[in-house]
């Protein structure tokens, strides 16, 4: 075990309670910031690494469905000091400890920090103007409750931004991922067969989803030890697909990723669909139902479902999904270290 960490098993095992639990405490600092004038403006820009990055991706979605500019970029591309812009700068790292994280936000205008950590006080919750903390929430290696509630909580200012207002139905989130966990429970054996042998596996998900397929292979290279890629659907049907030969194949969407799934499946190729449409199974193709819930809210249950499929795999592969192989010296700095301001 890495320290600092629980187990993978322990972590899955309290991550329904904790959401519910974190949930309403999130929404609380997110309307107090919002009465403080922090979420306003030209929109944010969430930057972030690894599964903190992927995290980001409905929120985006849902910021420029509000008609509003926003991105998302990867923490570890971008040069010293970060260009003058007048949009925010959100840093996402569940430990509060990225490097790149760090850097790049310590090098932004001190009134255009923020953060959504789950571990406050940290080294980038020091240097932010506006911090929203999950809770200090226990967390695995691999990331679980930290993951779904980082997705909850940048949902939930993307929802406020510019005099938005959160969206009542998270209340109900928790009932819909216990039922989802209990019906993993049942299929995720046989679920994970289909990709226990594959020499890689491919994610693509729509659009509002891409952050799930991310971190899903994410997922399974950590603790399957699986080669696997994510997408979006339309960058997978611009020629990736075509590699498509033992490989396994996990779907996250609407009509276009049945219609991908369907294709995938009558050419003989395993596939696993995650969807909220009302599909059919068929050979080689298996189907997990959700609800129709929100963009970001969708992107929590397929987490629970990458989580699921990952550690059976690794189980029927033989392997302990919290051992790992590589550790890094560079990739999170000391607790006391805090870049200037």
């Amino acid at each position: 075990m890495v320290e600092g960490y629980i187990k993978l098993a322990a972590a899955r095992a309290t991550q329904a309670d904790l959401l519910e639990s974190a949930l309403p405490s999130i929404a609380a600092e997110v309307r107090a910031g919002q009465a403080r004038g922090a979420f306003a403006g030209p929109g944010p820009i969430f930057l972030g690494i690894g599964a903190s990055f992927a995290a980001s991706a409905a929120a985006v979605w849902v910021l420029r469905s509000r008609g509003i500019h926003a991105w998302r970029l990867n923490a570890g591309e971008y040069p010293i000091p970060f260009p003058a812009s007048p949009h925010p700068i959100v840093g996402v790292s569940q430990s509060g400890k990225s490097t790149e994280t760090l850097a790049v936000l310590g090098a932004a205008a001190p009134e255009l920090r923020m953060a959504v950590l789950n571990v406050v006080p940290s080294p980038i919750s020091a240097i932010a103007a506006t911090t929203i903390g999950l809770g200090n929430l226990p967390d695995s290696y691999a990331s679980t409750i930290g993951y779904t509630a980082t997705i909850a909580a940048l949902a939930m200012i993307a929802e406020a931004w510019d005099g938005g207002t959160i969206d009542e139905s998270w209340t109900a989130l928790p009932a819909a991922f216990r039922a989802l966990e209990a019906m993993m429970e049942r299929r995720v054996g046989d679920l994970a067969a289909l990709l226990r042998d594959a020499h890689s596996v491919d994610y693509a998900a729509a659009a509002p989803s891409v952050g799930s397929a991310e971190v899903g292979s994410l997922l399974l290279r950590e603790v399957a030890r699986i080669s696997a890629t994510g997408f979006s659907t339309r960058q997978y049907l611009h020629g990736a697909m075509e590699s498509a030969g033992k490989t396994g194949h996990v779907l996250c969407g609407g009509e276009r990723e049945v219609g991908v799934a369907h294709t995938l499946a009558r050419a003989g190729h395993d596939v696993i669909l995650v969807t909220s449409l009302d599909t059919s199974e068929e050979p080689h193709l298996s189907v997990i139902r959700i609800p129709d819930l929100s963009a970001p809210q969708r992107t929590i249950l397929e987490a629970l479902v990458m989580q699921s499929l990952a550690v059976e795999t690794a189980l029927q592969r033989g392997l302990d999904p919290d051992a790992f192989v590589f550790f890094h010296t560079d990739t999170k700095v000391a607790t006391s270290k805090v870049a200037s301001a």
